[in-house]
């Protein structure tokens, strides 16, 4: 199985995803199974290592921090992927259009949000939504990026059980 964590930067939300998804399917013994990646639709922070403030509060809260550089993610890369997850509606939005304009006759990624793992969310309908959105800590202070980080380890477990295979 592989999946693709997606947000606008890929500096923040889908980098702090993709560690903890990384550590928690290494922790399941699930690593050769399963291949995590990360990207961002915009590429406006190419080549940026991770937000220092999301890769401090990772440490603080006993995760690594990884050696990343942002990356857009590309039309024709999502038929490489299993599984692409969405941090926002807006972002699911521009996934689903890269989608279409993928490789034809290439396989189709399932498109799903983030938090459609989140425990909290499963009275809500599965798909986009905005009550499904992990907000951005990038306009905040280290308390949003603490509450993204909780939000990201709630819905990781359910996930771990998503993929495995």
């Amino acid at each position: 199985m592989r999946v693709l964590m997606v947000c606008t930067g890929n500096i923040c939300r889908s980098t702090m995803a993709h560690q903890v998804l990384d550590e928690a399917v290494a922790a399941a013994g699930l690593s050769g199974a399963v291949r995590v990646d990360s990207a961002g639709v915009s590429d406006e922070e190419h080549g940026n290592p991770i937000d220092p403030r999301a890769a401090r509060v990772l440490r603080a809260h006993g995760h690594g921090v990884p050696d990343h550089r942002a990356r857009q993610v590309r039309a024709d890369e999502l038929a490489d992927w299993d599984l692409v997850l969405a941090m926002t509606s807006s972002h699911y939005a521009a996934l689903s259009r890269l989608r279409d304009r993928a490789r034809p006759g290439g396989r189709t990624p399932e498109i799903r949000m983030f938090r459609d793992f989140d425990p909290q969310c499963a009275h809500l309908p599965e798909g986009p939504g905005r009550d499904k959105d992990l907000p951005d800590p990038w306009y905040g202070d280290y308390g949003d990026f603490v509450d993204t980080l909780v939000v990201i380890e709630r819905s990781t477990p359910a996930l771990v059980d998503y993929v495995r295979p």
